[in-house]
């Protein structure tokens, strides 16, 4: 079956249309948004009375500026002030504002995945600009570096630190206060273009990523709890991207427009819907962004399943629904769903339960769904109430103190170049490391060759959705302090040029240690762009192989990627005596790669995707959404969780300077795990021939679920440099269990541990939440009998037999 596939996807790479995005072309019946608003140069906030002085109003005439009232209160004395043509003019990302009534105009587009963003800024609706008083930010790591880390209190962190620069820029006029970040869906395909913006492969991670990220973004100390949470004070509002069961950008004839992803209930609850669930529910955050695909044939935003039902019912969203932009328009002309007229098609997306539209273009079907009766006026408010409680939150209409002072000097500080060069530290992942041939000595290893695609890289090491930097610090720009170095410039990622190969293997050979700097770019991989195979362009293979060959001392390989590339090549090479993952890693991985090479920093980061071989992409189509095997079609699995064939590089792989060890200190046995009192026991899907429990199973959703597996682990460090090791924790399901997953990762934390020393890392694993599976009726259960908990990649694991009883 797999080369009938690879047969057809060639022959449909021939005809392939590009993949080149296109904007609607259609011209909005409103008036184009001008230029970004600078409110905040003459004013500090939205209700400041010398701003209603300046439009001649008083501001006691209007009680929404009343702070002694409720929230819900204000919201609705403004909304019943305006006009229906006036409220659909503030439900796209460019609100227009109300003079009359004292409402300013508001640009709610911005972005904040690693950094505050320019992504948008050629859009009318956007609202970041960077030039003047604010010429760059703090640019981090593309996530899924960061991600690799396995480090959440590093992700809170970073997202403390690009919040503080967001609202320091928002004092100074260049940006807003709501920020459509981050991007937690499933790398489920390792040719997905968006890999590098994502928290990898494992749905928990995801989550765990996401709680953080947001809690990092929104978070008033103080405030972290309220009894209302629609209005608890945020420092910035976030926004949990994009639901539901988003992956795929341009792959042959399918893209995302248009796209509609099969998927089973299964695969939702398991899956795509976790991270989501989590980031809502956990991280409180104050929006969620609906996709442009279809899910089994109804559009994600315009599913009242997906947006009222779960979204805003089952998980309790304290905040705003958003489309991705100009869903209106690819709807009508792409999806040309149900071949609507296009105010009743605006009218079943509000309905549906959609607050905002990234976009502007539906302002006149709205008023026009509004007049023929297909969309009643209070559905507009319901949207309004839901934007306006956010900002009035954010502290839009009544300033924060705690932050109304914030300003250049809260933005591209030492401290968050530091912590910038630190994220990006943690997440190198070391894949190679033959005879210790890293780190290089300085005493030793005093004339560095450096050349490959990457090797001045600037713009490449920020990925997408970045900003306009502090600054760079490229490898080149930082080895050159550690080594007397000859470089060699021209290999693109292309690299063709033998001429530049012929100098690159000169330069090698008057050297003490070479360093190739390869891999691929935003180019590559990136919204709008997936990949068709997982390969380094077959002229920079043939020019690392030259080179390696042309050494006399071991090449060290660092990769430049966000997702996985098969350099089985590289690694069955004896001559490349070290590789190590790089990822994206911002504005200062030179500087965090420099330190690795040379030791000053000892290497802890686990990949967070699989690296597949490249024949992985002849056996399955990207369009099959299922992560289990599919026997019939002679598909494998998906992730770490089903897949269970050969692989460049694991889930969780990555080396270090030093070894760790682990010991079990303490661990339970048995668990008696307490169902309510008219619960029943649940039937599960077995194996052939497998025996189950008496109890073979139950839905955790109505189960107390308050008992934990509790247990320790002693970090050993048996070397003799000083490291951090991500330990991550799975849980392997009874083995009468049909369907489950192979392992999956219920914990993780990571911990430096000296040399010569050890450290106890204590964990508490909810049994309901992280030892239950997702049943084929799409339950999710906890089943009875011998769980088993595996420590990282070692022999080290325990086995836990859960019983149900009443």
């Amino acid at each position: 079956m797999a080369p009938i596939i690879s047969l057809l996807l060639s022959l449909l790479l021939l005809i392939s249309p590009s993949s080149s995005r296109t904007l609607p072309t259609s011209t909005p019946s409103t008036p184009q948004p001008g230029p970004i608003q600078t409110l905040n140069r003459n004013y500090k906030f939205a209700c400041d009375p010398a701003r209603f002085k300046s439009l001649s109003l008083d501001i006691n005439n209007f009680a929404y500026c009343n702070k002694s009232l409720s929230y819900y209160d204000r919201v609705d004395d403004l909304i019943s002030r305006m006009s229906v043509g006036e409220k659909v003019h503030q439900i796209s990302d460019y609100a227009y504002g109300v003079d009359r009534i004292g409402l300013p105009k508001y640009k709610w587009w911005s972005e904040i995945l690693h950094g505050v963003s320019t992504v948008g800024q050629f859009d009318p609706g956007h609202a970041t600009s960077f030039g003047g008083d604010v010429p760059g930010a703090t640019q981090f790591p593309e996530v899924i570096l960061s991600v690799a880390s396995f480090n959440e209190s590093l992700w809170k962190s970073i997202a403390q630190t690009v919040s503080t620069e967001a609202r320091a820029m928002y004092n100074l006029g260049h940006t807003y206060l709501t920020f459509w970040s981050p991007v937690i869906n499933v790398a489920r395909d390792p040719r997905w273009g968006r890999i590098m913006e994502t928290p990898g492969e494992d749905a928990f991670t995801i989550g765990k990523y996401s709680v953080n990220f947001v809690r990092g973004l929104q978070d008033v100390e103080g405030f972290e709890v309220t009894s209302d949470l629609n209005t608890r004070p945020i420092k910035i509002a976030s926004c949990c991207k994009h639901f539901a069961a988003y992956d795929i950008e341009n792959w042959y004839f399918s893209e995302r427009f248009s796209f509609n992803a099969r998927v089973t209930e299964q695969d939702m609850v398991e899956s795509f819907n976790l991270p989501f669930e989590m980031c809502i529910k956990e991280g409180d955050s104050t929006s969620a962004m609906c996709s442009y695909n279809q899910v089994n044939g109804f559009p994600s935003c315009a599913d009242p399943k997906l947006l009222t039902q779960t979204i805003r019912g089952e998980w309790n969203l304290h905040g705003y629904i958003v489309s991705d932009c100009y869903i209106y328009q690819y709807l009508h002309d792409n999806q040309k769903w149900l071949n609507l007229p296009k105010e009743e098609l605006v009218a079943k997306v509000i309905n549906a339960g959609l607050d905002l539209e990234c976009g502007w273009d539906h302002h006149d079907q709205a008023i026009l769904a509004v007049k023929q009766g297909k969309l009643r006026e209070k559905e507009i408010d319901r949207a309004l109430k839901n934007l306006y409680l956010v900002l009035m939150r954010v502290g839009f209409f009544d300033g924060m103190e705690k932050y109304d002072s914030f300003g250049t000097d809260h933005i591209c500080t030492q401290e968050h170049m530091d912590l910038a060069a630190d994220a990006a530290r943690q997440g190198i992942v070391l894949l190679k490391n033959v005879n210790n041939t890293l780190p290089l000595n300085k005493d030793i290893h005093k004339k560095l060759a450096l050349g490959g695609t990457h090797v001045n890289a600037t713009d490449a090491m920020k990925g997408n959705y970045a900003g306009t930097q502090c600054r760079f610090v490229t490898p080149l720009n930082a080895l050159q302090a550690d080594a007397n170095v000859t470089y060699v410039l021209g290999c693109d990622l292309y690299c063709n040029n033998k001429t530049v190969t012929g100098q690159m293997k000169n330069a090698t050979s008057g050297a003490d240690a070479t360093v190739l700097f390869m891999g691929i770019d935003a180019s590559i991989e990136g919204e709008t762009i997936d990949r068709r195979e997982l390969l380094l362009n077959p002229g920079q293979v043939s020019f690392i192989e030259e080179v390696a060959n042309a050494s006399k001392n071991p090449i060290v390989l660092v990769i430049l990627s966000a997702g996985g590339l098969d350099v089985s090549f590289a690694k069955d090479n004896d001559k490349i005596g070290a590789i190590l993952w790089a990822g994206y890693p911002g504005q200062e991985g030179g500087r965090a790669i420099a330190d690795v090479i040379y030791g000053r920093y000892n290497p802890g980061g686990r990949l967070p995707i699989t690296w597949y071989p490249n024949n992985y992409t002849e056996s399955i189509p990207m369009t099959s959404m299922q992560f289990r095997p599919d026997q019939e079609l002679g598909y494998p699995g998906r992730t770490y969780k089903f897949y269970d064939g050969p692989t460049v590089y694991p889930f969780g792989y990555g080396l270090s300077y030093t070894t760790f060890n682990y010991t079990l200190k303490a661990n339970p046995t048995k668990i008696e795990t307490k169902l309510e009192k008219y619960q029943k026991c649940l039937q599960i899907s077995t194996k052939n021939s497998a025996t189950s429990p008496q109890c073979p199973s139950a839905v955790i959703t109505t189960m107390p679920c308050n008992e934990t597996i509790d247990f320790e682990v002693e970090v050993a460090n048996i070397g003799k440099v000083d490291g951090s090791d991500a330990v991550i924790v799975y849980a392997v399901p009874p083995e009468y269990v049909d369907g489950a997953p192979i392992k999956q990762v219920v914990a993780f934390d990571r911990v430096f541990v000296g040399a010569g020393k050890s450290q106890v890392v204590k964990f508490s694993v909810n049994v309901c939440q992280r030892l239950s599976v997702v049943e084929k009726t799409a339950y999710r259960v906890l089943p009875a009998g011998a769980h088993k908990i595996v420590i990282g990649d070692s022999s080290v694991s325990f086995d836990v037999d859960v019983e149900l009883v009443y």
